[in-house]
């Protein structure tokens, strides 16, 4: 690279005025297309603006249709910069920085605990330790992605599913278009989900999802889960108007707190969403449904899929039934493809010997 500067400056020195013009506005030209590949800002060395500045010196007011690393004003500044006499030493403005075992130890107490700023000042101040102003404390939080202020509440909603998981189900409706006798008509589904395991209840599809067809399915999953031995002591849904008084009144008598969540908050309700659009998108998507019994075939082939086949990437791509246990070495002839609905939904199975 060294020869190549050095061979373009032969190059140039021994060129005519008219030639030498011309290999500037080449070079122009050409540093113009390599700048727009770089990023926006090039942070330079402080011995790079240095080298810039007392060649850039030399060509006057020319440097300002040439400089094109940085905008003009600040060459400038590196120009001041670099007639100062080098054994200037800089001056440090402000406060002095705060030492770092000081700052350790106030990044240590904020993720130890919920304390806010002001609560971390008067824990430094009990173990005699000058501590830093208030401001400096919610900075040196903030420069951690620590949130400066204690938390409020129950706490995020992330520690909220981590408390209930266990005992937490969310539910949602789901309509798709299907084709009757009587033409095309929107035909729903109720879906709950338990949080923890990922366990899914589906209700059979309906075409009128009234309060008493809602409040009937809340009392069947209820049955279900008393069946399966599943606690339900938290339910999540949103403001769906087809959510009646009775259907929250079947979840409270039997001890079940009902949350509803925020309005334009889909996030309340993330993990039955998911399943929902995991249902459309490798299963509903893929047919034209006639009916009520073609739908609830469907999905319940689907569930059994989903429960019983399907690596869950939320539960480290394991199985939500456990397989049984099987030997480390894997006979490559012994694996099968197993299909349901017609190959849309496939697994690979291993045959026993």
């Amino acid at each position: 690279m060294k020869n190549l500067y050095h061979n373009l400056l032969l190059l140039i020195a021994g060129s005519p005025q008219k030639q030498l013009a011309a290999q500037i506005q080449y070079l122009k030209a050409e540093n113009e297309v390599l700048r727009a590949r770089l990023p926006k800002r090039i942070v330079t060395t402080v011995q790079e603006r240095t080298r810039l500045a007392k060649l850039g010196a030399k060509l006057g007011n020319a440097i300002h249709e040439i400089v094109t690393i940085v905008k003009p004003a600040t060459f400038l500044l590196w120009l001041r910069d670099a007639e100062k006499p080098t054994n200037a030493q800089a001056v440090r403005k402000g406060r002095p920085r705060t030492k770092e075992p000081i700052r350790d130890l106030i990044i240590r107490m904020a993720r130890e605990n919920d304390w806010g700023y002001t609560r971390i000042l008067g824990e430094l101040k009990k173990l005699n330790i000058k501590p830093p102003s208030r401001n400096t404390i919610k900075n040196i939080l903030k420069e951690n992605g620590l949130e400066p202020g204690p938390k409020r509440g129950e706490g995020t909603w992330d520690d909220f599913l981590k408390r209930h998981a266990a005992t937490l189900w969310q539910c949602d409706f789901y309509a798709k278009r299907v084709l009757t006798v009587k033409g095309w008509r929107d035909l729903y589904l109720l879906i709950f989900l338990h949080v923890e395991s990922r366990q899914v209840y589906k209700c059979p599809s309906t075409f009128h999802p009234n309060e008493e067809w809602v409040t009937e399915q809340a009392l069947a999953f209820l049955k279900h889960t008393e069946a399966e031995g599943m606690v339900v002591q938290t339910l999540m849904r949103d403001r769906d108007t087809k959510y009646q008084a009775p259907f929250d009144a079947a979840f409270e008598s039997a001890g079940t707190e009902v949350k509803v969540g925020a309005y334009r908050s889909p996030n309340t309700n993330a993990y039955v969403e998911r399943f929902i659009q995991t249902l459309q998108q490798e299963c509903l998507d893929h047919f034209v449904v006639f009916g009520k019994e073609h739908m609830d075939y469907l999905v319940s082939e689907f569930v059994d899929f989903y429960h019983e086949d399907r690596p869950h990437q939320g539960k480290e791509n394991q199985l939500l039934t456990p397989a049984e246990s099987q030997s480390e070495v894997v006979s490559i002839g012994s694996v099968t493809c197993r299909e349901r609905l017609g190959g849309v939904l496939k697994h690979y199975h291993r045959q026993a010997a």
